[in-house]
């Protein structure tokens, strides 16, 4: 079946319903939530571009046109498996701690790991809007939180985006090393040692200067999640200066 060109500004989300319905009983045996599972494990073994609908069909033991009946493109499947990746983000209460620094940083380090588990989502959330209900889920978990900083309302935005843009922007950088790693056919060592040599043959100077920010001299998992937690704190930080201080 021939897709038709989708315009970008479209979501599942906020499509008019449908008017008219598809010829024949539906297939028996399928579930848009089967379908959206089987998506989200065929994206995490081969990753969104080797992704197709007669992949996804024959993962199921199923026709394509038998996937139709419940989306009516790729795109839209794609938009409802990022929202069940998102979905799988653990969010704890607000009201079980009441501390906003403590939330926020759980939430971005939930965000990151996310990524981690389905690193094809670091494409898709570029993609499309963030309208699913999961999505929205999470927002609004995360303006529950800052609104209770004492931030200044007109700050609230900025100081989200200075965590979750960042822990986003981490998650990108990272999954596209990882990726690299992989497709080298060596270990995540073994490569950071043959790139550090091209640089350090490059600009020693540059070498030099990197040592003195990083003693360490890794990409390793561990070296990275230190990283990680380090700026994340600095930005809760950061965010703490802006809050006005209470007479």
């Amino acid at each position: 079946m021939a897709e038709q060109p989708r315009d970008p500004a479209v979501s599942i989300w906020v499509k008019p319903p449908k008017t008219t319905r598809r010829r024949g009983a539906a297939p028996t045996g399928l579930s848009r939530e089967r379908i959206v599972a089987a998506t989200v494990a065929l994206l995490d073994t081969d990753g969104v571009q080797a992704f197709s609908m007669r992949k996804l069909a024959a993962q199921l033991d199923v026709t394509p046109m038998s996937v139709y009946w419940y989306v009516d493109n790729k795109d839209e499947l794609l938009e409802l498996a990022l929202d069940e990746a998102i979905g799988r983000i653990r969010i704890t209460p607000l009201e079980d701690h009441g501390d906003w620094r403590r939330h926020l940083r759980a939430l971005a380090h939930e965000y990151r790991r996310c990524f981690q588990e389905h690193p094809w989502a670091t494409e898709l959330a570029g993609r499309y809007l963030a309208l699913g209900p999961n999505s929205l889920l999470f927002t609004t978990s995360a303006i529950g939180a800052i609104t209770r900083s004492g931030l200044p309302a007109d700050h609230a935005g900025a100081a989200l985006g200075l965590i979750f843009e960042y822990a986003y922007g981490f998650a990108v950088l990272e999954t596209q090393w990882l990726r690299r790693v992989r497709a080298s056919g060596l270990s995540e060592e073994e490569f950071y040692k043959v790139v550090y040599n091209i640089v350090e043959q490059a600009d020693a100077r540059f070498v030099e200067q990197a040592e003195r920010i990083d003693k360490d001299g890794t990409n390793s998992p561990a070296a990275r999640d230190r990283r990680f937690t380090q700026g994340l704190d600095l930005a809760l930080a950061g965010i703490d200066t802006a809050i006005p201080a209470t007479p």
